[in-house]
C-alpha cells in the first residue's frame, strides 16, 4: 500500500463500477420459478428460464417496480417508455445464447450518490440502472477437466447499476458500495448478501498521468463479492497498471479474474465492447410504459433512506455522528438499535454495545443481526441494570455472554447466577481488610506517594468478590482504611 501511495504521486486512478444486485422478488424475471438461494442443482428452472425453443417470457411487473424504486432512491430520472433488448453472447451458463437486458432505453438514468471520504464530499454520477436476467452458475472441478452447470440462478432478476468513471481510489469505492448497499437494503429491493452472490461488483479501472484528461485503456475485474476483495483488487490492479505504463508497455483492454486467496488478478479474455454483443430489441416482450399514477405509487413506497435516518437518529437519540453513521449503515442494525433505544433511557449505551460486544459477536459467529439470540428488549434491560447499579460493567459482559448462548432474560440470569453488585459496606469492608493483610507492599508504596497502588488494591477487592463489589464503595472503604493505617 505504501508503494502504491508513492506511485499515486504521479498517476491518477479512474474507476467506474458495474454493480449487479439480485432483486428480492419471489419469482424470476420472466417465469414463475422460485428465486430462493440454494436448493438442489437444476430444481428451480423451467423451459422459459433455460431458454428452450418455443418458450415465451412474461415480464414480472414487480421487477420493474423494484428497479424504479432503486432509481428514485439514487436520484435517477425514470424512463417513461422503456424496452428490453437481446444481448447476444455464447457462454454455457446461459443456454439460449443471449441475455435479455436493456441497451438504449434503460429504466433509470442520470442519477448520483454523494459520498464523504476524509471529510470531503463528492458526488458520484450513476449513468444508468437497467433490468436483466441473471445467468446460471458454472461449477469447475478441482482438476479443471470438467465443469458442471446449475441453472437455478438463470432468470433471477437483476438490476445493473452503472456509475460514471468518477471514482479515484479504493477508499472512495468502498464508501460508495457501502452506501449503495445500504440504500438497496433500506428500499428492500435486494437483500445484498454478497456471500450469496446477490450483490456483485465489476470494476473498470484505468490509470493516467496526473493532469491528463484522456482516459487510459481500462481493464475490467469481474464478479467481486466482498468489500475487502473490491479494495484489494483495486489496489493491486492500480499498482500493476502504473508499473506497466512506467515500463513503456501498453495496457491491454481485457477482462480479468480476481483470485482473493492469492491476492492477484489474471487475464480471462479481451474486453468485449457494446458492438460485440449485437444488441437488438427483444421481439417477445412488449415495451415498458410507466404512467404517472404508477410512478407516484412507487414514489410513495420509497422509505426513509440511510442519510435521512442518520440525521433523525442524531436529533432524536442525541447520538454522535460517528455512532449514527455506523448504526444506519445497515437497515437491520438500525432497526435493532431503535427497538432497543425506545425501551431504554440510555441510547448512547445501546449504541456502545452495538459497536462493541455485539458487533464482535456477529463477526466471530458469522451471523446476521436478524438471527442473534439477544433481543433488543433484553439488551435494553441489561443497560438498565448497569445504569441502576444492579450489576457492574464487568459483570454485564458475563451476563451478555450467557444471553448470547441461552437467549435468556438478563434479570433471570442475574438472579440465578447471584451476580448482583454487593452494596453492603460491612461485607465489602471485610474483604478490604483481608486485601490489606495480604498486600503490605502496596500499602507501603502508597505511603511513599505511589497513588497507582490504590488501583491495585481496588482490583484485588474486585477479584475476591468476582467483580461484584460496588467500585465506589470499595474505593471509599480502601481510602478510609489507608487513613487509619497512616494515622496509627
Amino acid at each position: 500500500m505504501k508503494d502504491l501511495k508513492e506511485k499515486l504521486m504521479e498517476y491518477e486512478v479512474v474507476i467506474g463500477l458495474e454493480v449487479h444486485a439480485e432483486l428480492t422478488t419471489n419469482s424470476k424475471i420472466y417465469c414463475n420459478c422460485a428465486t430462493r438461494f440454494g436448493g438442489e442443482p437444476n430444481t428451480r428452472c423451467c423451459p422459459v428460464c433455460t431458454g428452450m425453443p418455443g418458450a415465451l417470457p412474461v415480464l414480472n411487473k414487480k421487477v420493474v417496480e423494484y428497479a424504479v424504486k432503486a432509481g428514485l432512491a439514487t436520484n435517477c430520472s425514470i424512463t417513461r417508455y422503456s424496452r428490453q433488448d437481446r444481448k447476444n453472447y455464447f457462454y454455457p451458463d446461459l443456454p439460449k445464447a443471449y441475455q435479455t437486458s436493456q441497451q438504449d432505453r434503460p429504466l433509470c438514468t442520470n442519477g448520483y450518490l454523494e459520498i464523504e471520504v476524509d471529510g470531503l464530499l463528492k458526488k458520484v454520477g450513476i449513468h444508468r440502472i437497467h433490468i436483466e436476467e441473471d445467468a446460471g452458475k458454472l461449477i469447475h472441478n478441482e482438476s479443471g477437466n470438467n465443469t458442471l452447470i446449475d441453472y437455478n440462478r438463470c432468470g433471477v432478476p437483476l438490476i445493473e447499476i452503472v456509475t460514471r468513471p468518477e471514482l479515484n481510489s479504493s477508499a472512495e469505492v468502498k464508501v460508495f458500495i457501502e452506501k449503495l448497499k445500504a440504500i438497496l437494503e433500506y428500499t428492500e429491493v435486494s437483500d445484498c448478501k454478497m456471500q450469496e452472490g446477490s450483490l456483485r461488483v465489476d470494476i473498470n479501472l484505468s490509470v493516467r498521468p496526473k493532469g491528463e484528461s484522456t482516459l487510459g485503456n481500462r481493464t475490467e475485474i469481474k464478479n467481486l463479492n466482498s468489500i475487502s476483495a473490491i479494495v484489494r483488487a483495486i489496489e493491486y490492479e492500480a499498482k500493476r497498471q502504473i508499473d506497466e505504463v512506467k515500463k513503456g508497455r501498453k495496457i491491454i483492454q481485457e477482462t480479468r479474474r480476481w483470485d482473493d486467496e492469492k491476492g492477484v488478478s489474471f487475464p480471462m479474455r479481451e474486453k468485449n465492447e457494446t458492438v460485440d454483443y449485437r444488441f437488438f430489441p427483444e421481439p417477445d416482450l412488449c415495451p415498458i410504459i410507466i404512467d404517472e399514477a404508477w410512478l407516484n405509487e412507487i414514489k410513495s413506497s420509497v422509505p426513509e433512506l440511510p442519510d435521512e435516518r442518520k440525521n433523525r437518529i442524531i436529533a432524536e437519540y442525541k447520538l454522535p455522528e460517528y455512532d449514527a453513521n455506523f448504526i444506519t449503515g445497515s437497515k437491520t442494525l438500525a432497526d435493532y438499535f431503535e427497538k432497543a433505544a425506545c425501551k431504554s433511557k440510555n441510547p448512547k449505551a445501546i449504541s456502545n454495545w452495538l459497536m462493541g460486544d455485539l458487533s464482535k459477536k456477529l463477526k466471530e459467529n458469522n451471523v446476521e443481526i436478524t438471527n442473534i439470540p439477544v433481543t433488543p428488549e433484553n439488551l435494553a434491560k441489561l443497560v438498565e441494570f448497569i445504569d441502576s447499579g444492579v450489576i457492574s460493567g464487568k459483570i454485564a459482559k458475563q451476563v451478555f455472554e450467557i444471553m448470547w448462548v441461552t437467549s435468556g432474560d438478563p434479570a433471570e440470569i442475574i438472579e440465578n447466577k447471584g451476580l448482583r453488585v454487593i452494596n453492603d459496606a460491612d461485607e465489602i469492608r471485610k474483604v478490604v481488610i483481608k486485601v490489606f493483610e495480604e498486600n503490605p507492599k502496596a500499602i507501603e508504596d502508597i505511603r511513599k506517594g505511589k497513588e497507582k497502588s490504590i488501583g491495585f488494591l481496588i482490583g484485588q477487592v474486585m477479584r475476591k468478590t468476582n467483580g461484584k463489589a460496588a467500585p465506589d464503595i470499595a474505593n471509599q472503604l480502601i481510602r478510609k482504611e489507608l487513613d487509619r493505617y497512616f494515622d496509627s
